[in-house]
């Protein structure tokens, strides 16, 4: 909120204020006028020049009463009335009248739910990091009355609050509760605006962040953090697998410890699948070789590789 953004309220405020003249009165106004026109050139030389000035000045009157007496809202609008300086009721939607000069239509509220953007710029939260942070509130006026008379500008009033309470929110979380809390800070955020703005007959609906923004160096730092923390899942995952794997070999091994025939025929199982495949080299310890008579078996993998198809060799 700044100057810039209260001038273009009172301009915006101004041209709706012009736009209230009632169609329908001056339209009056010229009928009038029409008619007192009319009654003078055909009154010229009937009646008396008083009575004639009379007349014209008579219509003059009543259809400049109409042209300021007459005024129309929009169905989403409430006009706030003054009798010399007194509020004195709420006027519209539609067709309402005043009395010129004595009342004045000071304000047309608009009872239509309303949009304000506002942002807390580089403000520090509960850990010492600066964040920009940019939010939407949703609003709407519940007692026009209230509204016009019980603060100066309620729009501007509406959005320095809220930017006020962002910045009180974002100093009393962290980072990563901001990050991650959103649905959190939109409710307290709601709340305490709400809190702040009942006073002046303006109701809270919603209020939703759009958007957080970081330091860069800090957005690398926590993306290399990331990372890293990825890095340690995958390891403590590999590793908790390599447990259940030498978990079910130490099962396994229990079917060999009383069967040395059962080892040896598996650990022959092994080595011809090894050697089976093409260009494959297997080293086998010499005393896995005298204990388990590997010489014999591999012999006979040989002999096996001989007689396979050409194909496979």
């Amino acid at each position: 909120m700044n100057t810039k953004f209260m001038k273009s309220a009172i301009e915006r405020k101004t041209k709706k204020d012009e736009q209230h003249i009632a169609p329908i009165a001056g339209a009056l106004f010229g009928i009038f006028l029409i008619i007192a026109m009319l009654g003078a050139i055909i009154g010229d030389g009937r009646f008396p020049d008083v009575a004639l000035g009379a007349w014209v000045i008579g219509w003059a009157l009543v259809a400049a009463y109409f042209l300021f007496a007459m005024k129309v809202a929009s169905q989403w609008e409430k006009v706030v009335v003054l009798r010399l300086g007194k509020f004195i009721g709420l006027k519209g939607p539609g067709l309402f009248w005043i009395i010129p000069i004595i009342d004045t239509a000071v304000m047309w509220i608009d009872h239509r739910v309303a949009v304000t953007s506002f942002s807390a710029e580089k403000t520090l939260t509960k850990d010492t990091v600066p964040v920009d942070v940019d939010a939407v509130l949703f609003w709407v006026v519940w007692d026009a009355e209230k509204a016009a008379l019980e603060v100066t500008d309620y729009n501007s009033a509406i959005s320095w609050a809220a930017q006020t309470a962002l910045r009180e929110i974002i100093g009393q979380m962290s980072l990563a509760d901001i990050l991650t809390g959103r649905g959190k800070m939109d409710a307290d955020l709601q709340k305490i605006i709400d809190e702040r703005t009942t006073p002046w007959g303006v109701t809270v609906q919603s209020v939703e962040i759009r958007d957080v923004i970081i330091p860069p160096d800090l957005e690398n730092a926590m993306s290399r953090q990331a990372q890293a923390e990825r890095e340690r899942q995958s390891r403590m995952i590999l590793g908790e697998s390599e447990q259940q794997i030498a978990a079910s070999f130490a099962e396994a091994s229990k079917a060999y410890i009383n069967n040395p025939t059962a080892l040896h025929l598996r650990a022959m199982n092994m080595l011809f699948e090894g050697l089976k495949e093409k260009g494959a080299l297997v080293i086998v310890p010499s005393s896995a070789v005298d204990s388990m008579n590997l010489g014999g078996m591999s012999g006979m993998v040989a002999m096996a590789q001989n007689n396979m198809p050409k194909e496979n060799k």
